[in-house]
């Protein structure tokens, strides 16, 4: 044999044997690269709420669609995730996808840190643009300063939430207390109360609920474009104006009439809530994302649910969002993930659940108490409402109105002096952004 003809059947029986090789490497890549395949899920929802039932679904239908994938779903608390985020998703080895906070302070400062994926293109490609109206895109992208409104897609809400009020009927009956459309019936309902003995409103002054009430009463002194200063920078921000100097006098005077226990600024949210439903306090004012409990876990009197009275703008926003770590695996599976959790059976089940679905028909599926939430919903988005929430704008922004919220409850400082408190760490943000 010559030296050419043997090379040239060596060569052949190189190839034939790559060939076989690959085509082996081919039939069987799939299910191997599956096996070592993991989706981990955080996120902080209660087992009972709306998101958790909906979520819980669409786990159940990513696992029919990725049968060689391992699926973990670790619960978190809200104040677990906001205090040690920055650390856990910057890990080596984070998890594949979390529900976490929207706005500059928390998203935001994540995406302007590199923490976060930019998934624009996934958004686009998915179809998850189309999916939210403009009012609920703001929170989904953020720019190089972390500012939300423009920029680059880092995260994807399925869900939306607000503030309501929410009411004991049977209460309000027995003391002859008609549902306020006013802020100053509001008060005079209140008031009711307080002559009968009962503290009206259920607050919890250790965390978010009571930063919300003191932006309500800033609300109702608001328009959108304080909304847009504010939250966005786009416009100076007076602390002395007439906005937050009503917010801030009206909760001091709020805790003065007896509205406001005097120690709840050491109450929980989850306190909060509990006591309401215990028939402790005639009113809770708290998100949207408490109405799927109390659906069911209210059973010995009846409750319903109004809008803070005479405000056009509320705190709202599109739901917390997914986001996927910059140093995540697997994050197609993170995407796959997502896409389930926009689809129509899964926003119908949020619906049905007692959330408030971001598309598709979902608002035709609920009946009973349900259509109330998304019929309080339409109307806040009919009139562009959604104001965001008060901590949002800088990051740690959380911890000063907590405290200066206290402050008022406490009585440890006047209105003013809180005004200053919550203004310095403001305006040196502005200074940082250049803005």
């Amino acid at each position: 044999m010559s030296v050419r003809r043997f090379r040239m059947l060596s060569l052949i029986t190189t190839l034939v044997m790559a060939a076989t090789v690959a085509a082996c490497a081919d039939d069987g890549a799939p299910e191997e690269a599956a096996k070592d395949q993991t989706l981990t899920v955080w996120h902080y929802e209660r087992p009972e709420s709306a998101m958790a039932i909906a979520w819980a679904e669409a786990i159940r239908l990513f696992k029919e669609a990725h049968p060689g994938v391992t699926v973990r779903f670790e619960q978190k608390t809200f104040e677990q995730i906001r205090q040690n985020a920055a650390m856990a998703l910057n890990a080596d080895d984070p998890p594949t996808v979390v529900e976490y906070n929207k706005g500059n302070s928390t998203a935001g400062l994540l995406a302007k840190q590199g923490v976060l994926t930019d998934f624009t293109g996934e958004s686009t490609k998915r179809g998850w643009d189309r999916m939210l109206t403009p009012s609920l895109q703001t929170t989904t992208r953020y720019d190089t300063d972390g500012i939300m409104g423009s920029g680059a897609v880092y995260g994807i809400p399925n869900y939306s939430e607000f503030v309501l009020v929410y009411y004991n009927k049977d209460m309000f009956a027995k003391h002859g207390v008609a549902v306020p459309q006013t802020l100053s019936a509001f008060e005079a309902a209140m008031d009711v109360f307080v002559k009968a003995g009962i503290t009206p409103l259920s607050v919890g002054g250790a965390e978010y609920p009571a930063q919300q009430i003191f932006y309500e009463l800033v609300l109702s002194k608001a328009d959108r474009a304080f909304v847009d200063a504010y939250q966005r920078y786009m416009g100076n921000v007076d602390f002395t104006g007439p906005a937050f100097q009503f917010g801030a006098t009206t909760f001091a005077s709020w805790v003065r009439k007896g509205y406001i226990a005097k120690d709840s600024a050491r109450v929980k949210a989850e306190d909060m809530n509990l006591a309401f439903m215990k028939q402790r306090f005639p009113i809770v004012i708290v998100g949207s994302w408490m109405y799927g409990d109390f659906v069911r876990g209210i059973k010995d009197f009846e409750w319903g649910t109004f809008l803070f009275p005479g405000n056009r703008l509320h705190p709202g926003s599109s739901g917390n969002l997914w986001v996927v770590p910059a140093k995540a695996k697997d994050k197609s599976l993170a995407y796959d993930f997502i896409d389930i959790t926009m689809k129509p059976e899964i926003q119908r089940l949020l619906a049905e659940s007692g959330g408030v679905p971001v598309h598709g028909d979902a608002s035709a599926a609920p009946t009973g108490k349900n259509t109330d939430l998304l019929a309080h919903f339409a109307t806040i988005e009919a009139a562009d409402g959604l104001a965001f929430y008060p901590d949002w704008p800088a990051a740690g922004y959380y911890d000063v109105l907590g405290v200066a919220i206290q402050d008022l409850i406490n009585g440890t400082k006047k209105p003013d002096e809180v005004l200053a408190d919550i203004a310095k760490p403001y305006h040196d943000n502005v200074v940082r952004l250049g803005k």
